[in-house]
């Protein structure tokens, strides 16, 4: 199967949240490790590879991931990509399609430089390798039981990556195996959802005077918990 020449990184970083259940959401581990990859890749080694070059000229790159290249040490590397993506450009910057979306017309410029706005070659490289590792990790649950263990131990999944978790179990699963599946997943999710609102509230209730005296549990790390269920971490 494909989807085993990530089994490893898979399995990785399930174990990692299953030993230390502060490391939360596995595929937030995979997502940051992919992210830290591309990067060091991008200003490294895949830097002047001509089929890369191309697809970094038109795609370019997101804010997040400008910003975290400026702070890294290859400056002139960035600066090098940085030349050809703004030749590519200069290109879609066309005078007729400023003139044409002042007089409220649309024009194939203006739809490059929209599309220009969305676009990230680190982001695309990230989310094509999530998805395998996604993919993966389904393949593993349906076909290997201590992967099952391993999932039925993971202190959660952040809601992004729960929901994306659930959707390709159910497209790629057996009705019955996605069934029994779902309610593994769902009782892992739903009990720590459970004690996080419990945790929020007490951090809450610990404002009033009432209850001044009372110890904080573990609600003192509640919101940051809770910003990681919702959003993930990357």
């Amino acid at each position: 199967m494909k989807e085993q020449i990530y089994t490893i990184p898979v399995n990785t970083a399930f174990e990692k949240s299953e030993a230390d259940k502060a490391c939360g959401c596995p595929f937030c581990t995979m997502k940051e490790i992919l992210e830290k990859n591309e990067l060091d890749l991008i200003l490294g080694a895949s830097m002047m590879e001509p089929d890369i070059r191309i697809k970094t000229n038109e795609q370019g790159f997101c804010k997040k991931h400008m910003d975290t290249m400026i702070g890294m040490k290859n400056r002139l590397g960035l600066a090098l990509m940085l030349e050809s993506h703004l030749e590519e450009t200069k290109k879609k910057v066309k005078v007729k399609g400023l003139i044409s979306a002042i007089k409220g017309k649309g024009s194939a410029s203006d739809e490059k430089l929209a599309a220009l706005e969305s676009s990230c070659y680190i982001c695309g490289k990230i989310a094509f390798h999530l998805e395998k590792m996604f993919e993966c990790a389904v393949y593993l649950w349906e076909n290997d039981e201590n992967f099952r263990k391993k999932t039925a131990n993971q202190p959660f999944f952040c809601l992004p990556h729960y929901r994306k978790f659930v959707e390709l179990a159910k497209r790629d699963m057996p009705k019955n195996v996605f069934s029994d599946f779902y309610d593994a997943v769902n009782k892992t999710e739903t009990e720590y959802l459970d004690k996080l609102y419990e945790d929020v509230s007490w951090f809450c209730r610990k404002f009033d005077y009432r209850y001044a005296d009372e110890p904080w549990g573990d609600s003192k790390d509640s919101i940051e918990r809770a910003a990681a269920f919702l959003n993930g971490r990357v």
